[in-house]
């Protein structure tokens, strides 16, 4: 509470409602080193795999020139995603992660008494993300049909008002793991009105099996100047540490993102590594291969133990284990895994090295539903 003086001045700074009301994010704990134990961190949707050697490289050479400003206007950056997705550059956006650049476009397009739409539970970020612009969160739950957990479109298209300015649609979801179907993705932006922003989160898309099922927001935004498609060198590109993330959208859409851009936030050595790595794309997506076949592996054993994970399309699983959650993530560290819990939902775990995922396996087995 605000003390005030006697002439009636505030005696200390004044937060922002919007503010102060924030919820925090809580990031995935790493493992604390445990004497005689390997530990493994399954709470993060990382990579597990380490850097090309040719993205280091490039990061190195970058890194040897940290005396001078980067490249503000990410130049390279935007030369190599404009000619890989085949877009003009002006349509480009990027920022210290897409988090980072959801930021932006909300900063640019949204303001207190405005609503954005998302489904919930989703990535955790979107409130705090909303919150900070003074707009309102309109929460539609997930479908709850045999343990789905995917986006009710119907309900969120049904949620669109005058007072709506984006709407943000994660697929695949984080943390559940469903993926939207091309058709009803663009049946539900038939719903959607021309001047409402539909952010299409993707930062899990190369995860999506099968291939041919993947939502391509960037050919959305093609013919749908109000479809905004959001994406990350963060997952399958192995640069978390990096953080970069970019929108492709409307040239007026992304010129209002950059604006809204701290000045110099994607660093030299992010620059250089997010290029190189387009130039390995190959070969990083020969890893989301083996990703995904870990995912399914770990899956099918969840299953055998008599659990029911919804469908799993990103590099993560997800025990809906409810108010258990807690008590989940508590053995998992004990036995050296750390997961992500959300209280009263569930578990989202990553998948890891196969070693850390067996570890997880035998604990899940000891909290597996009983047969029906």
């Amino acid at each position: 509470m605000t003390t005030s003086t006697p002439a009636g001045r505030p005696a200390s700074p004044r937060l922002r409602a919007a503010v102060r009301d924030i919820p925090a994010y809580v990031p995935g704990r790493p493992p604390a080193p445990r004497p005689g134990l390997p530990t493994y961190k399954l709470s993060s949707n990382e990579n597990p795999f380490p850097p090309l050697p040719e993205v280091l490289a490039a990061a190195t050479d970058a890194a040897a020139r940290m005396n001078r400003y980067p490249d503000m206007g990410c130049t390279a950056l935007y030369a190599a995603l404009s000619e890989r997705l085949a877009v003009p550059a002006s349509h480009l956006a990027a920022g210290t992660g897409s988090v980072a650049v959801l930021y932006h476009l909300l900063q640019a397009y949204c303001e207190a008494g405005d609503e954005v739409v998302y489904a919930w539970r989703s990535f955790e970020a979107y409130p705090i993300a909303v919150s900070v612009t003074g707009a309102r969160s309109v929460q539609v739950p997930l479908t709850d049909r045999d343990g789905a957990a995917r986006h009710d479109l119907d309900a969120m298209a049904a949620a669109v008002t005058d007072r709506t300015r984006v709407v943000i649609v994660c697929t695949p979801n984080n943390p559940t793991g469903p993926a939207v179907g091309r058709e009803e993705l663009e049946r539900f932006l038939d719903r959607v009105p021309p001047h409402v922003l539909v952010v299409v989160d993707e930062a899990y898309r190369e995860f999506v099996r099968p291939v041919e099922a993947v939502v391509d927001a960037v050919e959305l935004h093609r013919t749908r100047p109000n479809v905004v498609a959001m994406r990350t060198f963060a997952k399958a590109y192995g640069l978390a540490g990096f953080r970069v993330g970019y929108v492709v959208a409307a040239e007026e859409v992304a010129a209002a993102v950059r604006a809204c851009a701290l000045p110099f936030g994607v660093s030299s050595v992010a620059q250089a590594a997010a290029v190189a790595a387009l130039g390995c794309e190959e070969r990083l997506l020969e890893r989301v291969d083996a990703v995904v076949a870990e995912r399914e592996r770990v899956c099918a054993a969840l299953r055998d133990q008599g659990w029911r994970p919804p469908e799993a399309q990103g590099n993560f699983v997800w025990l809906g284990v409810g108010d258990r959650a807690a008590e989940l993530a508590a053995a998992a560290e004990g036995a050296g895994v750390m997961v992500r819990p959300f209280a009263g939902d569930g578990v989202r775990v990553s998948i890891g090295e196969p070693a850390g995922n067996d570890v997880l396996l035998s604990v899940a087995a000891r909290f597996a539903p009983p047969p029906s």
